[in-house]
Formats: C-alpha cells, sequence, structure tokens
C-alpha cells in the first residue's frame, strides 16, 4: 500500500502552492489509485474552494467554476438554453450516480480508459510507464482511437463534455506557479507523438479554477453518442455540432468528434466542407468523408471510421433539421 498525506486548503492561492495532486469528486483519480496506476504522495482535497459557481458574463458567454458537478451543469438553466450540446454530451457520459460526484475541472483531466493504462499487469503502457512500449498496438484495440494515434500510444480520449466544450471552443482557466492564464481547449490537449504521458497543458502544480464558454447566439446544437449499450457506456464514436443556418444554408460550424481521436477531435476539414453550403444529406456526406480522411485503423477499430462518418451525417441532420 502507498502512503499519501492529505491537506484541504480554503483558498486558491494555498491550493496552488501546495505542490499535490488536487481531487475534486475523485471519480478518476480514486480508481487509478486503487489500480495502482496513480500513487501521488500527497492528495490536496479542493472542494472547499469557491469554485461551484455557474455564471453569466457581460458579454452573452458563460463561467463555470472547476468544481461545479456534472449533474449541476448539465441541469442548469443557462446551458440547457443556451449551450444544448454540452447539456446533452454531459447527460449521456458515465451514470447520475458519477455525474452527481464528477466535476467540471475533473472532467477535464480524465484519463484514457484504455486497458493496458489501468491494467499493470496487462502489458507495457508508454502513458503509465514511458519508453515501455504500447500493447494496444499489437493487441486488443477495439476502443482505440483511429484519428491522432501515433506508433508509441492508440489510446481513446474518453469524455463526452470535452468533446462539446471543444466544438464550443472553450477557454480553460489556470492558476499555478506561473500565476494566472488562460488555455484555449485547442492548445489544452496534447496529442501523443512520442510523449503520450504528457496529455494536456498544464504544468506541475498548476489548478483548473473555471472554463469560459464564449457566446453561442443563433446556433442550432446537438450531440449524438454511439455505444455498445444505452447507458453507463463510453463512446464507440461521438458527434458534437454547433452550427447557424440561414435560409437552409450553413453560415458558420464547429464539429467535434468522441470516440475515435486520442484528445477531443476538432474537425476543420468537415467544417471547412459545409461553410456556405446547404444543409443537405449529399454535403453532411461530404463532410464525413473529409472528418475521417487521414484515419488509421486497426483490424479491431476499422468500423469506427464507417460508424463515425454516420455519426457526423446523423448528428448534422439532428442539428440542422
Amino acid at each position: 500500500m502507498h502512503t499519501f498525506t492529505y491537506e484541504k486548503p480554503l483558498s486558491i492561492d494555498k491550493a496552488a502552492a501546495s505542490g499535490g495532486r488536487f481531487i475534486g469528486g475523485g471519480t478518476t483519480l480514486v480508481d487509478l489509485m486503487k489500480l495502482g496506476v496513480e500513487t501521488p504522495p500527497a492528495l490536496v482535497d479542493v472542494t472547499g474552494l469557491p469554485l461551484t459557481a455557474v455564471e453569466a458574463l457581460p458579454n452573452g458567454g458563460l463561467r463555470i467554476g472547476a468544481l461545479v458537478r456534472n449533474s449541476d451543469l448539465a441541469n442548469h438553466p443557462e446551458v440547457v438554453k443556451n449551450y444544448a450540446v454540452l447539456s446533452l454530451a454531459l447527460l449521456s457520459g458515465a451514470s447520475p450516480q458519477l455525474r452527481n460526484m464528477a466535476t467540471t475541472g475533473g472532467n477535464l483531466l480524465q484519463r484514457t480508459r484504455c486497458p493496458y493504462f489501468r491494467d499493470l499487469t496487462a502489458g507495457p503502457c508508454n502513458k503509465r510507464n514511458p519508453g515501455s512500449g504500447c500493447a494496444a498496438i499489437e493487441g486488443h484495440h477495439r476502443m482505440m482511437a483511429v484519428l491522432g494515434a501515433s506508433e508509441h500510444c492508440i489510446a481513446t480520449h474518453p469524455s463526452d463534455m470535452c468533446v462539446a466544450m471543444t466544438a464550443l471552443e472553450a477557454v480553460i482557466h489556470v492558476q499555478g506557479a506561473k500565476g494566472q492564464r488562460a488555455v484555449p481547449i485547442s492548445d489544452f490537449y496534447k496529442l501523443p507523438g512520442d510523449t503520450p504521458h504528457i496529455e494536456n497543458a498544464l504544468e506541475s502544480g498548476d489548478l483548473i479554477t473555471h472554463v469560459e464558454l464564449p457566446p453561442a447566439p443563433n446556433t442550432r446544437q446537438m450531440y449524438l453518442k454511439l455505444r455498445d449499450r444505452a447507458s453507463y457506456e463510453f463512446a464507440l464514436a461521438s458527434a458534437a455540432v454547433v452550427a447557424r443556418v440561414e435560409g437552409g444554408h450553413i453560415r458558420s460550424v464547429r464539429i467535434a468528434l468522441g470516440g475515435v481521436g486520442t484528445r477531443p477531435w476538432r474537425s476543420h476539414e468537415a467544417e471547412a466542407v459545409l461553410t456556405g453550403k446547404a444543409a443537405t444529406p449529399a454535403n453532411f456526406k461530404l463532410a464525413a468523408e473529409a472528418a475521417l480522411k487521414n484515419a488509421k485503423p486497426h483490424p479491431e477499430n476499422a468500423f469506427k471510421v464507417e460508424l463515425s462518418r454516420r455519426c457526423i451525417v446523423r448528428t448534422l441532420k439532428m442539428a440542422t433539421a
């Protein structure tokens, strides 16, 4: 058994200066500690910090505290009204019990469900032990990524919330040793490359304080998740769409994919195909083809390419109907 210290600071400054691993709802970190994957020497409980508010901003955007629970965020009137894609994504994730515990900041830092990462005896994992190898490439990889993978890692990013936030162009606010800074979600997640253990832009001691969503007026939004069972299951493929449609034409659109990428996957290729074009099934299919053009599947997960295409088309139809 690994021993660790525990503290519960009551100010953001003290938490950021603590040097320990932050814990909120614990729905990821505690699991990984039980499995022996994570062995932090110090835990810093951040649940006493004033980071639980959801606030409308003067510019029409939304500020979401890092400790807002997933269930509270999904059902918040401002989110349901103006950011439906986020509400739908949150409600499709995990179970009601987990959503009641999981936090916004914790969800942003959710780690892969790859069995080789989570099981110390299953085989080597470059995320867990850099340089050891990736057992999933030649092993069981049905749930693994077809976009953004490398020869060192093909693990899929697991979050639904982060896919919606990617389509909404969220900005993540962080406080750490270097002060406060804002990181666009497009810059927050790292591709595995040859350093798959570096998953995001956070530095040691960085604490996520809140997330800002820019205004999304007059947009049609939809999140669709395809999975093996109807609830409490990770995505085989998912899509988030935020589109502005005028006169049957798509004036602007943002598309993000889940279940198929090593990070929440923004498809600029699909967006370029659709911008300025008629909202028709034919154009939706062209966009879906563009989105998966660079996919690199393995034998067990090759089905994800066509499944993701169909997911994109269906989500676009639902969003623009």
